[in-house]
Order: structure tokens, then C-alpha cells, then sequence
């Protein structure tokens, strides 16, 4: 973790004296998101209504929330509700040979971005990244794409949006509560009252945060059952892997939250010998894995395996996680999504 998150989310002692020094900083980055916010509601500044729904999955903080596995929830049920679900995304770290740029099966996350990768790869839809979203939705759209998923964006105002569903992290909330680069936020917490739903992913009940809210919020947690091999592909459940392996293992990990990555391994009851936290979105090379032996394996989450499989070794193996809501918040968000329907033939 970097040193300005550790001041975020108050681990270390430097935000006595850090966090002062940004505050202007933090106001004029308020001054003008807010300036940008209201050149779009007056119109001064064009945004764009698509000719399908375009539901937003964002957050108001800076990484590590959860977004992903919640994308991946809802392309899938999306499918099962007869939508032909496409996914958006800024495909943040990568490079690709022109813009918007749509997925195939060679794509890498060199070209992409890791999580557009492992979103294309685990839901096998249509995904398109760029800058410009209007632009990818678009694409994605003659693709025969009859919903929008936009991962993160809420944001890009120039993109009109039917739902907002806003992921945040149920242990760290908003850290210091303040805006970049003083806190983790790009909005204050009062954006939250526009969303359609709140979801607060890690165990315990969602916190209050905003007083007096009667805002829908709902419970994730993210569940895991088994475990991907880097070079054979082969998949097997953490039970098997512990008896045919071993429990002891080494970890790393690429995300905003490394930490809740090594904690999820410890609560299924690996045994971790070395850990090691990257920044999200880090871009691996072969070095940065000379410290791990090949005698015991080396877990990854799945968003760091899109990026290590052209180097990896036997020994190496990723975890791949999914959205788990109850039965009841199953039900919230079918009902959010079902009401996409029912929006775009009234606007026919």
C-alpha cells in the first residue's frame, strides 16, 4: 500500500501533517468537479441518452471496492433475464492499438486492462474500453448489445445513465471522509443519495452513512470454492487443492485491497509463508516472483493471473471469486435490472 493510502485510511502517522498540506488541493479539485457537474445539468455541457439501458457500477472512492465481481454478477443475470448484456470500461493501464477498442481472444491486458480482460474471459460478452464511453457503448451496441454494464464511470457524466449502483468497501467506508488528494474520494458522500442502490461488500450488516437515508443498500460478500492453475488450467476445489497439495502457500496480490485478498486466503485455511501487496493495476514481470520457491504453490487473485500467464509456472494458481448476495438481495437486484426492461419499451 502507498504511503498516501496508509494516510487515507489512517495507518500511518503522516496524515498528522500530510493531510493538512493537500487540504487546498482537495478544494480546488471540489471547486471543479463540482463546476463540471453542473456545466452537465445545465446543459452547457452535452450528454449523451443511448438507445438501450446503461447501468453504472462505480464507487466515489479510489479502488479496491469490488466492482468487478459485481459486474460479473449482473452480466450473468442479465443474461438470464433476456438482456444481451455488453460491458464498458476505461481499461485503465492499457495500451491499445486504437480506441474504441473491442475485446477478442487475443486481447491482453497489455492492450485491455486486466479487469476488461477478466471480465471478457469469464462472461464471454462483448466488452469495449476506451476514454470515451459513449463511444464504446455505441460500439458494443452494434454488436447487438441490448444493455450497457459500465464498469466504474459514475463519474462520466457525459454518459446518461437508467441505474447507479455504488460498491463500497464495508471496512474502510471512505477513509478520512475527504476528497482527493487528501481522502480517497472523488465525490463527497452526499452523491450517494442519487444513486438507485448501495452496496456494501465485506460481512456485517451495510453501516449507516449517510443519516436519515432511506436509500435501498444491500450486503456482499465474496465467495470463493476453488482454484485455477496458471499454465494447465486446471481447476480444483480449495478442499481437494489442501489434501493434494499442501495448506501452506505464498501470496500475492495486484488490487486496491491486498490485504482483504491474504485474509480471504487465511479464512479458508491456507497457511501463508510470504505475502506481498503490489499496487492495483501493477504490471508484473518475471522479477517481481525470484523471492517465491517453486517447492510450495503461489496464490494470485484473478485479476493479477490475466497478467502472468505468459510467464507462469506450474507451481502458480489463482482464486477466482464471485458476488454472493442472500436469497432477499438476490431479489433487489433482479428487480433493479428487470425495471431496465420495462424503462426501455416505455421510451419506444
Amino acid at each position: 500500500m502507498r504511503l498516501i493510502e496508509k494516510v487515507w485510511f489512517y495507518q500511518h502517522k503522516a496524515k498528522y501533517w500530510l493531510v493538512p498540506l493537500l487540504l487546498p488541493l482537495s478544494l480546488l479539485f471540489f471547486l471543479l468537479s463540482q463546476l463540471r457537474r453542473v456545466l452537465f445539468k445545465l446543459g452547457f455541457k452535452q450528454s449523451v441518452k443511448l438507445d438501450c439501458p446503461v447501468v453504472i457500477v462505480g464507487n466515489i472512492g479510489v479502488g479496491g471496492n469490488g466492482k468487478t465481481p459485481v459486474v460479473v454478477y449482473l452480466v450473468k443475470l442479465a443474461q438470464q433475464l433476456g438482456f444481451r448484456p455488453g460491458v464498458i470500461s476505461r481499461g485503465y493501464g492499457g495500451n491499445a492499438p486504437s480506441y474504441p477498442y473491442l475485446l477478442n481472444e487475443q486481447s491482453t491486458a497489455i492492450e485491455a486492462g486486466d479487469e476488461p480482460v477478466l471480465i471478457f474471459k469469464r462472461c464471454n460478452v462483448p466488452v469495449c474500453v476506451g476514454s470515451d464511453r459513449v463511444a464504446s457503448a455505441k460500439t458494443l451496441i452494434k454488436q447487438g448489445c441490448n444493455i450497457i454494464i459500465s464498469d466504474d464511470g459514475l463519474q462520466h457524466y457525459r454518459l446518461q445513465r437508467d441505474k447507479e449502483i455504488i460498491v463500497i468497501d464495508n471496512k474502510r467506508l471512505f477513509g478520512n471522509g475527504l476528497l482527493l488528494p487528501a481522502g480517497p474520494l472523488r465525490e463527497t458522500t452526499t452523491r450517494l443519495n442519487s444513486a438507485d442502490l448501495l452496496i456494501f461488500n465485506g460481512e456485517g450488516k451495510p453501516k449507516k452513512v449517510l443519516a436519515g437515508s432511506t436509500l435501498p443498500s444491500l450486503s456482499m460478500e465474496l465467495g470463493a470454492t476453488k482454484l485455477c492453475n496458471l499454465v494447465s488450467g486446471q481447476q480444483i476445489t480449495v478442499n481437494d487443492f489442501m489434501q493434494l497439495h499442501t495448506v501452506a502457500c505464498n501470496a500475492i496480490a495486484g488490487i486496491g485491497a491486498p490485504e482483504r485478498f491474504f485474509a480471504s486466503l487465511q479464512k479458508l485455511g491456507f497457511t501463508l509463508n510470504a505475502q506481498q501487496g503490489f499496487i492495483d493495476h501493477h504490471s508484473f514481470t518475471l522479477d517481481d516472483f525470484s523471492q517465491y520457491p517453486d517447492t510450495i504453490p503461489l496464490i494470485m487473485t484473478e485479476k493479477d493471473a490475466v497478467k502472468c500467464r505468459e510467464f507462469a509456472k506450474e507451481n502458480w494458481w489463482y482464486l477466482p471469486v464471485d458476488a454472493v448476495f442472500s436469497p432477499k438481495h438476490q431479489q433487489q437486484i433482479e428487480v433493479l435490472l428487470s425495471s431496465c426492461r420495462k424503462e426501455m419499451n416505455s421510451d419506444r
